[in-house]
């Protein structure tokens, strides 16, 4: 039987790509009066952008020679099993977009967290908690998410996928709007609660077979189907079940999904912009690499369920975004259809469908980090204005705003030149296939869903750029201009990197589709 091809490497890189913004997190509260602000900000960007050269250099040669790569074995226990950490087809471009996204986010933080500061103390009469606390937790909450889909362990994996969730509670409650507090223990609660459901389902596999790896670091192969050695019948539908609605939770997937809007509306705008693209799509990947590895044909069984949660969760989250005047809450509510996106190119259970579903990881990452970032071009720039019915006609007087505005929109409706054109059509390639096999009426049932879906993604798009930057210019906003390079800079280099990703998917898509018919025979 064929195997993936999985690379020793001579050194631990991928742990090095975690514990070096992890070293720059712990020391920040440390060194802020001895190094200053800027000093924090070149320390903690370096450290991500440091992730970002190692993760992009490995992917790079994942795609280019067919094959992953893997750290030597850290620790190793007869009945925890061993971690280490893997870069492989499927985890590659969720790291990627994460140290990508983080690192350039970071540089735009410091002009944005300035202007959040000064607003905290003048408007809310509240002195901020400090620079080095901000930096703490934002590039420790940024390791925390490569950890996460680096992992090849289940603890290892929650111990990361928790990590994630304290600091980004404590960004919303320390930086965020409106009742942060309240919104962050809402936060709080509903994520724990999926990990909780995640955390048993994992401990019932591990605590049966025995140990608790994803992936055999002994042998190099992945331990597909070993969920369903041990644990049949009744008891692995429960345990594959408690799994996926864990990540279900996590992804804000319809139903589940009650605390995203409130969460990323309210979190500091760099926060949101990391929190919408990159943690909640690491529940998509999570369902590939967990359950599906574990439980196979149970998780399959799961599929025309999860087929129609993934529309409902698209149709309902456009419309919820067409309804929205304050501009955060509708990027919001855009994430809620654009994770239904990435479910549905899982439900089809196919290498295409999956490919699909983690390029437009990709893809959600750089839009949406742009589209945030731009909302907070708009905070700083218009004087904490956010309500999409009083703007209009700011193209003419924040040109390179309104360019970086439709690049993102591009992004997350799949236009090209962007990669989410790519992402699109292999998701819904992937669920023709699927749908096919289903018969004709759910064939016809499903192509007219999938109409209203992206039908609703391009109208709220577009709708909310024509709203927002072109048409009668408010009297209030005639001095409008755009923001300084310190943050438009950072966002033209998210932005150029979606664009070339367009032009080059080739390396990327076929070497992934390879993957999943290696590893899952799908």
């Amino acid at each position: 039987m064929e195997q993936l091809p999985i690379e020793i490497l001579g050194a631990p890189w991928l742990l090095a790509s975690v514990l070096v913004p992890f070293a720059a997190a712990i020391l920040s509260p440390v060194l802020e009066k001895r190094i200053g602000i800027k000093g924090l900000t070149i320390m903690n960007v370096g450290a991500l952008l440091f992730s970002l050269l190692i993760t992009s250099g490995l992917t790079w040669s994942v795609f280019v020679n067919h094959r992953a790569y893997i750290d030597p074995v850290y620790f190793t226990h007869p009945f925890i099993g061993s971690w280490t950490m893997l870069l492989d087809p499927l985890s590659a471009p969720l790291v990627v977009s994460i140290a990508l996204v983080t690192s350039f986010v970071g540089i735009y933080s410091l002009p944005y967290m300035e202007h959040r500061f000064e607003e905290m103390e003048k408007k809310e009469h509240e002195k901020p908690f400090s620079w080095g606390i901000y930096y703490m937790l934002y590039t420790m909450f940024a390791a925390a998410m490569i950890g996460t889909a680096l992992a090849t362990n289940l603890i290892e994996f929650y111990l990361f996928f928790e990590l994630t969730l304290l600091p980004s509670f404590l960004l919303i409650a320390f930086y965020g709007y409106g009742d942060r507090v309240r919104i962050a223990i809402m936060f709080l609660i509903w994520t724990h609660v999926g990990a909780l459901l995640l955390l048993f389902g994992c401990l019932a596999t591990g605590f049966a077979a025995h140990t608790f790896d994803i992936l055999n670091a002994k042998t190099l192969t992945f331990n597909v189907g070993l969920g369903e050695r041990v644990i049949t019948g009744v008891a692995a539908s429960a345990v594959t079940l408690a799994m996926t609605i864990g990540l279900f939770v996590k992804m804000a997937v319809f139903g589940v999904h009650i605390w995203l809007p409130y969460a990323h509306a309210e979190a500091p705008t760099p926060v949101s912009a990391l929190l919408s693209p990159n943690l909640i799509g690491i529940g998509a990947y999570a369902l590939v690499r967990i359950p599906y590895t574990l439980f196979p044909s149970v998780f399959s069984g799961f599929s025309d369920f999860m087929l129609a949660l993934a529309l409902i969760t698209m149709v309902y989250g456009g419309l919820m975004a067409l309804s929205q005047d304050d501009f955060k809450r509708f990027l919001a509510y855009s994430s809620i259809s654009q994770m239904g996106y990435l479910l549905l190119g899982i439900s089809s259970l196919n290498g295409v469908g999956i490919t699909g579903s983690m390029l437009h990881y990709a893809s959600h990452a750089v839009g949406k980090a742009l589209l945030f970032t731009v909302a907070g071009c708009l905070i700083v720039q218009l004087h904490g204005l956010r309500k999409i019915s009083k703007m209009g006609g700011l193209a003419p007087k924040m040109p390179l705003t309104a360019v970086l505005a439709l690049i993102g929109f591009m992004h997350i409706t799949g236009i090209p030149p962007s990669l989410g054109f790519w992402s699109e059509v292999l998701i819904v390639f992937g669920v023709a296939q699927k749908a096919i096999n289903m018969g004709s009426t759910a064939l016809a049932a499903i192509v007219a869903a999938l109409l209203v879906a992206i039908g609703l993604s391009t109208a709220y798009a577009f709708i909310t750029m024509k709203r927002i930057f072109f048409g009668k210019t408010p009297e209030m906003l005639e001095h409008a201009k755009d923001a300084g390079w310190y943050l438009i800079g950072p966002m033209f280099a998210i932005a150029v990197a979606g664009v070339v990703l367009f032009f080059y998917p080739t390396p990327f898509i076929d070497p992934l589709i390879k993957a999943m018919q290696i590893i899952y025979n799908i």
